[in-house]
């Protein structure tokens, strides 16, 4: 059995990634909650950005692999509270949506192609179920909105 610490545990579970949106990991969506070791069992204690949230099967899994690939044991347990919501996300992940063109859960919404406040919703649902399709009336582009989701 390989004994490791919990910064290692967590770097490496840390970098898993959202299968919805894969340029963000776990640890910059917020969803990654904390990380344990004892008696050389890993515990990685995550939270959904919502109760149905499709995606999580797939982020548990994933973590899973990669405890089993460090040689690990482990278990991923879900924590509901408190509930997780847009401003767990951090600065890079922000940054990020808006490098692919997806505009961050802010107030007001920004295009991310050409960054006016001109834009108006076209769809509450967009590529997943936590975007809006959002049209850009000053160069026309679609874009998705990551929906904010405050307490």
């Amino acid at each position: 059995m390989v004994t490791l610490t919990v910064e290692e545990v967590h770097a490496v579970v840390a970098a898993v990634t959202d299968p919805e949106i894969p340029v963000l990991s776990i640890a910059d969506l917020g969803i990654l909650r904390d990380v344990r070791v004892a008696d050389g069992v890993a515990v990685i204690v995550i939270t959904p950005t919502y109760s149905g949230c499709p995606a999580m099967a797939e982020i548990r899994g994933a973590i899973e692999a990669r405890l089993e690939d460090l040689g690990v044991p482990g278990r991923v347990e879900t924590q509901l509270a408190p509930a997780w919501t847009t401003d767990d996300m951090t600065p890079e992940a922000r940054r990020l949506l808006t490098e692919v063109g997806i505009a961050p859960p802010d107030e007001e919404v920004v295009c991310p192609k050409c960054g006016t406040y001109q834009t108006r919703m076209s769809s509450f649902f967009g590529a997943t179920a936590c975007q809006a399709l959002m049209v850009c009336a000053s160069c026309g582009e679609p874009f998705n909105h990551f929906k904010a989701l405050k307490p």
